[in-house]
């Protein structure tokens, strides 16, 4: 099977791609299989430090997880970080070389595509088997000129490609067939068939519905994975970070007093997944927000980062929750700000680079100035913390306190119940949650609450890749899907849109 690669497509973006891709990763790995993710270009703000000093998308950090790999540029040689409507930062193998518009980017994607290419070549002559993931929907055929991880991919490769759809959005049957059909047929030649992602209620139920589906598209199902809780952790983009949403599944608290956080729900938000690691406490409510009233009802609020974050500054002084925010603030209760956030939380802004506005003021809550440099910060920290950078703002004045330390210099900087830090992933790191939560909740008022003492988010995130796992194993073809790998796509009928 040496050098089999598999592409897993979607109906739609947030439809479990990344999941299926991670835990095939687990599950071929437990065989003794050497896997590799792959990822040819994705779109994302939330991305990963990687050992070989570049960026990739947080997804295909967490697929090298599951197959026992460090993260490497390797995975994902194009990412694509969207800092408005209309415009993206172009990162290839884990540095940023500039920025494109929708409109200007085919003309970089005879380069890109062969420096996918090699990526992909060089990982198959290395590894078992490549599993890679598509980008949105192979279904935008508006953009199939420049697609390099869709058919584009499959097309170039010769690879197989299954769809997988998310069920519980409704309409799945017709998402799927109509993704095939809407393909030309040199592209509908590589469709393989089928998974059902998110399926609530009895199997029997869909079989009627599959196997009609089979009849109008020649091509089976491989399997229907059931809905759980547990798939919340390191969600791929803020596709699916919702304003008003629950982080997780809460768990009863350990003491009496439950903690309410409110996480600014931004409109380029980066990095949605640190404050994930809160949510996996016992008694800690983390609910994303984008009013004024759900700041004044809450005990701590976080800034997350941001991908334009003089831009997002703006967006909450329009929204009033530069006021809001300020009121916590005098009242005593804790707010932390991370990456872009932390820059928000600052005296004055200099931005060179990302929005291009020059000088403008921060909410003024810590006494600390941010110039922008072209140069993009990328750095991965291990010792004492874990934790990563990934930022163009530096800071060029502070007068605050360490909030804590790395390499013997401040890493984070605090005010009274006001934390800011570049770092990514710091919540992550178990013993220095438990203390921060129990500092914020002394000063929110909430006496009663207590950290658990057993939260271990590592394991957390382990543990879901397993139950991923463990759910493909026992609902998936998975031999059929090794016949794929091994044999590459098999003859399928060409699908007419009309099915009279």
């Amino acid at each position: 099977m040496t050098g089999g690669a598999l592409l897993i497509a979607g109906t739609t973006s947030d439809a479990g791609k990344s999941m299926v891709v991670a835990g095939l990763c687990r599950l071929l790995a437990r065989k003794g299989i050497r896997v590799a993710p792959f990822k040819a270009q994705n779109m994302s703000n939330n991305s990963v430090v990687t050992v070989d000093g570049g960026e990739i998308g947080r997804a295909q950090g967490m697929q090298a997880r599951a197959a026992g790999l460090e993260p490497s540029t390797r995975f994902n040689p194009v990412l694509l970080k969207p800092g408005s409507d209309r415009t993206s930062q172009l990162v290839v193998k884990g540095h940023p070389v500039g920025a494109v518009s929708a409109a200007d980017y085919i003309q970089h994607r005879d380069r890109l595509a062969g420096v996918v290419a090699d990526e992909l070549a060089s990982l198959r002559a290395e590894f078992d088997v490549v599993l890679c993931e598509g980008a949105g929907s192979p279904a935008e055929i508006n953009l199939r000129a420049t697609d390099l991880a869709n058919m584009g991919l499959a097309r170039a490769a010769h690879l197989p490609v299954v769809i997988v759809g998310d069920i519980d959005r409704g309409g799945l049957l017709a998402h799927l067939f109509g993704t095939v059909a809407v393909l030309s047929p040199e592209d509908q030649a590589l469709i393989a068939g089928f998974i059902v992602n998110k399926f609530r209620g009895d199997p029997a139920l869909l079989a009627p519905g599959l196997d009609q589906l089979a009849a109008l598209s020649g091509r089976p199902t491989y399997g229907v994975l059931p809905y759980v809780d547990e798939m919340w952790l390191d969600t791929e983009d803020s596709v699916s970070v919702v304003a008003h949403q629950v982080v997780g599944v809460p768990a009863p608290p350990v003491g009496e007093h439950w903690l309410r956080v409110a996480v600014i729900r931004l409109p380029r938000i980066s990095n949605s997944t640190d404050v994930e690691a809160l949510a996996c406490e016992p008694g800690v409510l983390v609910r994303w927000v984008s009013d004024p009233a759900e700041v004044a009802d809450a005990d701590v609020v976080v800034i997350p980062g941001s991908k334009a974050t003089v831009a997002d500054l703006g967006w909450l002084r329009e929204r009033g929750l530069a006021d809001a925010i300020g009121e916590h603030t005098r009242s005593g209760r804790p707010v932390l700000g991370i990456c872009g956030g932390f820059q928000m939380l600052c005296r004055r802004i200099n931005d060179t680079v990302e929005t291009r506005a020059g000088v403008v003021d921060g909410l003024g809550l810590l006494d600390a100035d941010i110039d922008f440099a072209p140069a993009k910060v990328l750095r991965r920290w291990q010792h004492p913390l874990t934790g990563y950078e990934i930022h163009h703002g530096r800071v060029s004045r502070c007068s605050e306190d360490a909030w804590f330390e790395a390499d013997g210099a401040a890493a984070g900087y605090a005010r009274g119940a006001v934390y800011g830090t570049h770092w990514h992933g710091l919540l992550d790191n178990d013993e220095f949650r438990r203390r921060w939560l129990a500092g914020a909740a002394a000063a929110a008022g909430r006496d009663a609450f207590r950290a658990a003492t057993d939260v271990n988010v590592a394991a957390r995130r382990d543990g879901q890749l397993d139950v991923m796992a463990d759910l493909l194993g026992a609902n998936l073809d998975i031999d059929a899907l090794l016949s794929l790998l091994a044999d590459g796509p098999p003859v399928r009928p060409t699908v007419s849109t009309s099915v009279a």
